[in-house]
């Protein structure tokens, strides 16, 4: 068995984590961690846990509880793992990181986006970025992954192949995603309210949304991102406009897609439009797209959950493949539906 733990554990990552490690044949939680909830039972805050957790506590962060493990997931705020990683990495199998604390590779980006200096500059060109459908052979035996942001994978899944093929200009690329009300964590936010989010469209991150950088190094285009807050609990859906740079027809990107990701476990790519319900408590991307002759306008459509493809299951999926694992191993492909 593969000995895990989960760092940050009482958060919706955390939560979703203990989720998919329930189903997982290879995975034994054996470590988690809530600071603010140290001593109270996972199923206390969480019941749908109840069934396979019964008796799992928060604990407080220890060091020592850690070492030895095979895997250690964290599920903190991007300083907190910077400051925790170096601790960990060497001293456990693999530490796969929901942060953002690794995913840039330029250094100099993480003052003006994300208001912090990296001071890890090994540590940071060492940590492999956890998109197994992009880099799956660098995350073969990986100490250090670092999971893409929620918005980054839709939007990644949707534009690389396209851009990587020569089919869309790496200018003036406009990304609008919406996501639901978990992407914003369980904290207490006025902007996560009921009575806030319910009935309302809100677009925020207007021209600075920190993921902007994270999509323009995997995508490998210039991108104007605009995230939308729905009153949804889980899911994404981004909607991706380009200018051609070759001859196109929606047959030739569709193409261009299903040829990116033939065999690919986890992304559907098709002639229907994508639907955040179908993607529903699974780690399936659902991906089309179109080309608009009209207004000579590419379109790349992609729907994923963001606490589980987007989050969770992404980490779980790099993470099995950085061991060795059976990478499908405990996700699910079908979504919960209705």
């Amino acid at each position: 068995m593969t000995r895990v733990g989960i760092i940050g554990a009482s958060g919706y990552t955390g939560a979703e984590l203990l989720r998919i490690a329930a189903q997982h044949p290879d995975y034994e939680v054996v470590y988690a961690t809530g600071d603010t909830q140290a001593g109270v039972r996972a199923a206390t805050l969480y019941p749908s846990l109840a069934a396979r957790y019964p008796d799992l506590v928060f604990e407080s962060f220890d060091p020592s509880r850690a070492e030895g493990l095979d895997l250690v997931f964290l599920g903190l705020p991007h300083e907190a793992s910077m400051a925790l990683a170096p601790q960990l990495v060497g001293k456990v199998g693999c530490v796969v990181d929901l942060s953002a604390a690794y995913r840039l590779k330029d250094a100099s980006l993480y003052p003006g986006w994300y208001g912090f200096a990296h001071d890890q500059p090994e540590l940071l060109a060492a940590a492999v970025y956890g998109l197994p459908e992009l880099h799956r052979d660098e995350l073969r035996g990986a100490s250090l992954v670092a999971t893409p942001g929620c918005h980054v994978t839709a939007a990644t899944l949707a534009l690389a192949p396209l851009v990587r093929a020569g089919l869309v200009a790496t200018t003036g690329i406009v990304v609008n995603s919406i996501t639901g009300v978990s992407g914003a964590g369980r904290a207490l936010k006025h902007t996560s309210l009921f009575c806030t989010a319910d009935e309302d469209v809100t677009a925020y991150g207007l021209l600075d949304h920190r993921h902007t950088p994270e999509i323009e190094q995997e995508v490998g285009a210039q991108v104007l991102f605009t995230p939308h807050l729905a009153p949804m609990n889980r899911g994404i859906l981004a909607t991706c406009y380009a200018r051609p740079a070759a001859d196109v027809s929606t047959e030739s990107l569709l193409a261009a897609l299903s040829a990116q990701y033939a065999g690919e476990p986890f992304v559907v790519v098709g002639e229907s439009s994508p639907s955040t319900k179908a993607t529903l408590g699974s780690n399936t991307a659902h991906l089309t797209a179109r080309f608009d002759e009209r207004t000579g306008t590419v379109m790349a459509i992609c729907a994923i959950d963001n606490l589980a493809k987007g989050a969770s299951g992404g980490a779980v999926q790099a993470a099995n493949v950085a061991l060795g694992l059976d990478e499908s191993a405990g996700l699910a492909a079908v979504g919960v539906y209705p």
